[in-house]
């Protein structure tokens, strides 16, 4: 290998490194939030259709619900999902609320994320940064969703 070859290859190792390090000293640790709403909530929801693609399908909703508890409000959110014919599958929604936290007023958007396997599952509902108005401004947390039987219900741990 020529000596040109190794500076250029130590150079570009020695940036990777740089750009490793100082990405890890930006990231951000995991959050924890000082207050917490309970409920429940019922949903509502309108197939606006599905497609096939082999043995996956999948599907667009409209859905709406109301937020009872800590949490009084209304909400809509467009969900897209994937299902395989072996029953894993994933869904991903954006979601408005309107309504009162624990007394506050406002709106928020909450993202959701979630997947499952025949063993397994996970979701993800968060807080969207920045996108909450009155007296909701600057929310931020997590919104766990906890089904037994039918019913619905919620933990939302948030910070204002």
């Amino acid at each position: 290998m020529k000596t040109n070859d190794r500076i250029v290859i130590s150079m570009i190792a020695l940036f990777v490194f740089i750009t490793f390090h100082i990405n890890l000293s930006n990231a951000q640790t995991m959050k924890t939030y000082s207050l917490i709403a309970k409920g429940t909530f019922v949903v509502e929801m309108k197939p606006e259709g599905t497609t096939k693609d082999g043995d996956i399908t999948f599907g667009k909703y409209s859905v709406q619900k109301t937020i009872m508890g800590d949490l009084l409000a209304s909400s809509k959110l467009d969900m897209l999902s994937a299902v395989a014919e072996n029953g894993s599958g994933s869904y991903v929604a954006i979601e408005s609320v309107r309504g009162t936290l624990n007394g506050r007023s406002g709106t928020f958007v909450l993202m959701h994320n979630g997947t499952r396997t025949k063993t397994s599952q996970e979701l993800t509902v968060t807080v969207v940064p920045g996108c909450s108005t009155g007296e909701l401004t600057g929310l931020e947390g997590k919104f766990t969703i906890n089904i037994v039987g039918k019913e619905h219900f919620y933990i939302f741990e948030y910070s204002l």
